[in-house]
């Protein structure tokens, strides 16, 4: 090869970037050197990859980004196996999960490093671990998204997630199996709101009244189409359907007095302990958990909700009065994860 050619082709940083890159796809490991990062992702790489881009462009040029993304349905779970399998030898320093269970599970293990995360006294106090090992921002939220055209009327509009088991809803409201993602993690927490054998017991009746359905994505792709009437599932893939002009609406469930509220489920950020690199993984977990970032989250397609009072650009997907938030213990819901998802596998393995 022409070295003249490849020096004038590429920039001496892109050259940089390419090798770092090369050196971690054949070995799997990166230089132990604080101008490197290495990021695992579950957040969607169209979504992380211009940030931690702009990291490197805009804010700091000492520092490479390697980024891990998994685009398998079940990424999560596969980036967690991973960071487990690597315990003894981690080759990841920073952890950004689109979600907090998992994390939480890593937390349980002892695989994070405590942090001190740039956020204000008064950020919600379910959304930092006790032990500063994670924090969350950038949330979504469990939502009921309703085919207005089989629902004409708000009188006739569900309004609770319990509304899942009630028989008039029978084969006309539909969930996505809870044994991974987002709605595994609202039936862990829900274990903590409700005692373990009546969520298990709930958990049995939607399974015998509601339509199950392998995904999110997937409830809201039945109610836009009128499979169904409505379902339970989260605002970024019911903004999708409600961005593509379907005639569906966006209900924030269990608001009044005498309910939990409504479920967000944060991002999550997360130092491994042992991190080959963690003074760079430090900088850019301060760089991302930023009202900056939580905006940029938010104008997405994914319509991400700020955590941050300092955030300038409140999501589409809010409504104009205010939500009534569940106040969820995550780490409580963690625990004994195994034995949980054990039975709630019993009931919607066949489903």
């Amino acid at each position: 090869m022409d070295r003249r050619w490849y020096s004038a082709a590429l920039p001496p940083k892109a050259i940089k970037i390419l090798l770092t890159v090369m050196l971690f796809c054949m070995t799997g490991c990166v230089p132990r050197t604080e101008k490197d990062v290495v990021v695992y992702s579950a957040l969607d790489e169209d979504f992380a990859f211009p940030i931690l881009e702009a990291f490197e462009r805009k804010v700091d040029y000492d520092i490479n980004v390697v980024s891990k993304f998994d685009v398998e349905s079940t990424k999560t779970v596969g980036l967690v196996n991973q960071l487990i399998a690597e315990e003894n030898s981690p080759r990841c320093d920073l952890f950004w999960n689109n979600e907090i269970m998992h994390t939480v599970r890593l937390q349980k293990l002892g695989l994070l490093e405590p942090h001190d995360w740039p956020v204000p006294a008064d950020w919600p106090s379910e959304l930092i671990a006790s032990d500063s090992t994670w924090c969350g921002f950038a949330a979504r939220a469990r939502v009921l998204l309703i085919n207005t055209k089989l629902l004409a009327s708000d009188d006739s509009m569900p309004s609770s997630v319990g509304e899942l088991s009630d028989p008039k809803w029978k084969e006309n409201c539909a969930m996505a199996r809870p044994l991974f993602g987002t709605t595994a993690t609202h039936w862990a927490v829900m274990r903590e709101q409700l005692g373990r054998e009546a969520a298990l017991a709930e958990l049995q009746a939607i399974a015998d009244n509601a339509v199950i359905l392998s995904g999110n994505k997937q409830v809201a792709q039945a109610v836009s189409s009128g499979r169904v009437a409505w379902g339970l599932t989260d605002t970024d893939d019911a903004m999708i359907e409600k961005d593509m002009g379907y005639p569906v609406e966006i209900v924030f469930p269990d608001q009044q007095p005498d309910q939990p509220g409504t479920l967000r489920i944060p991002n999550t950020l997360a130092i491994l302990k042992n991190a080959p690199h963690p003074v760079a993984a430090g900088r850019l977990a301060d760089y991302l958990m930023t009202p900056q970032t939580e905006d940029r989250l938010a104008m997405g397609r994914s319509h991400q909700m700020p955590i941050s009072k300092e955030s300038k650009f409140p999501p589409a997907v809010l409504p104009a009065e205010p939500v009534r938030w569940m106040r969820a213990d995550f780490e409580a819901a963690a625990e004994d994860w195994d034995e949980w998802a054990n039975d709630v596998a019993a009931i919607y393995s066949q489903k």
